[in-house]
């Protein structure tokens, strides 16, 4: 699996034209930097959130946790982008549309709330649905795939579920994740949702 992104930008809006790295609030114009100051940053504030959960109530949630996350790095941090991108040649979804898309995100998070938490099963088939909407949708311009894992964990906590798709020490986990999530797999996803997801027993 490649990682060929690709962004229709050419005011770079996002982008110091020279560097050719994203603006960042610490005017950060090494690669390597970057990568590890906002690892680190995302972090800590990935730790904040398992002490302080928020409430997923529709996809406004999403936002909330992107800005949280990123709001040490990045001044677009909780903000849709504006500019479109795809990856291998698969366009994500296009920005003109968001609202449609909001819309039925939403209604599946609805879906996925009523759903009793005893239904496992049916549970992990939600999310899976969610999961994979939310990553055609791509809202942001970096951390996407970042915040579409925490905004599952939170969904999957509110039914005293844990989630976990991002383990330190199960590359194996986080292969399967990507696969899914970039050819669409909805198979894939389900069942690796299915064997991640287990009762919270704090």
């Amino acid at each position: 699996m490649s990682n060929s992104y690709k962004y229709i930008d050419p005011d770079f809006t996002y982008t110091d034209p020279i560097s050719g790295l994203l603006r960042n609030l610490q005017g950060i114009t090494d690669p390597e930097v970057l990568l590890f100051v906002e690892s680190g940053a995302v972090t800590k504030r990935l730790q904040e959130l398992y002490q302080t959960p928020i409430k997923i109530k529709c996809v406004d949630s999403l936002f909330e946790i992107h800005r949280h996350l990123f709001q040490d790095i990045y001044n677009w941090a909780g903000k849709k982008r504006t500019v479109e991108i795809s990856k291998d040649g698969k366009q994500f979804f296009p920005t003109s549309h968001f609202d449609n898309a909001f819309r039925y995100i939403d209604q599946i998070i609805n879906e996925f709330k009523k759903i009793p938490k005893e239904n496992k099963k049916l549970l992990a088939e939600k999310l899976a649905e969610i999961l994979d909407n939310l990553n055609y949708l791509h809202p942001f311009r970096e951390g996407n795939g970042r915040t579409q894992r925490e905004f599952l964990r939170l969904l999957a906590l509110e039914k005293s579920l844990t989630l976990n798709l991002n383990p330190p020490d199960e590359k194996s986990v986080y292969d399967r994740y990507m696969k899914g999530t970039i050819e669409s797999d909805m198979h894939t996803l389900t069942v690796l949702i299915s064997e991640r997801i287990d009762t919270n027993n704090k």
